[in-house]
Parts: structure tokens; sequence; C-alpha cells
């Protein structure tokens, strides 16, 4: 969390950490120095697949609801949204503006639960 990132080149970098752990080679505890941009090396491979996702959703997309996104961009929520970075690397990929939520951890959950209060106005979202 503390040196997490998705992109190497970072305008406000965060230090890097002392990680403590096990060498695997002699197995004895060692410590470490973490930097983000080996989080970020280690993450490409599964940010990029959310990058494909994310293009796949957007193909996919209703004319009608696209130009929506267009003029309003995408909104990230949850957890993951945090990531340093992951907005400007997915607004890189998608060419569209990409916004974090106001409070993304709780951003799902309160959708969530506005939908269940309003099931009548949702019931097509849900699948059997």
């Amino acid at each position: 969390i503390h040196v997490g990132a998705a992109v190497k080149d970072l305008d406000n970098p965060p230090e890097d950490m002392a990680v403590n752990g096990r060498d695997l080679v002699t197995g004895i505890p060692k410590q470490i120095m973490v930097s983000y941009q080996e989080i970020a090396e280690a993450l490409d491979k599964s940010i990029f697949k959310i990058e494909e996702a994310i293009l796949s959703a957007l193909a996919a997309t209703p004319p009608e609801l696209s130009a929506d996104i267009y003029k309003t961009g995408i909104y990230l929520a949850g957890g993951g949204s945090m990531l340093r970075g992951l907005d400007k690397r997915i607004s890189d990929k998608t060419k569209l503006p990409v916004h974090i939520a106001e409070n993304p951890l709780r951003a799902v959950a309160l959708g969530t639960s506005i939908a269940l209060k309003n099931i009548h106005k949702y019931q097509f979202l849900i699948r059997d």
C-alpha cells in the first residue's frame, strides 16, 4: 500500500520501503529495500489484463452509453483504484478521462446498498 504503483514514472514518488522476509536461496531471514518502480514492474501484467478488460467492455458498450462515457469519463471504485498512477495508466490506454470515486473504499458497498433499497428499479441488472 505504501510503496505500490501502477506506473514507473510518478510525479510524487513514495520512498523506498524495507521489506522483511526469508531469502529463498539461503533460508535465512533478510531485509531488502523495495521501490515503487519494482512494484509497478511486478504488477504490469496484471494491470495490462485490467486494461484489456476495460477496452473489451468499452467495445461492447451500446453507442448511447459510449457517448456518456466519452463526456464524463471512467470512474474507478474499490481499494485497487487507489493504486498510484492507475488512473493515469488507464486514461493513457483508453484516451478517456479517468476519475477515482470520492470514497473508493466504500463506493461499491454504498452503490450496492442503494441498488438493494431500490431493487424494483434495478431488477433488470440481476441475472438468474
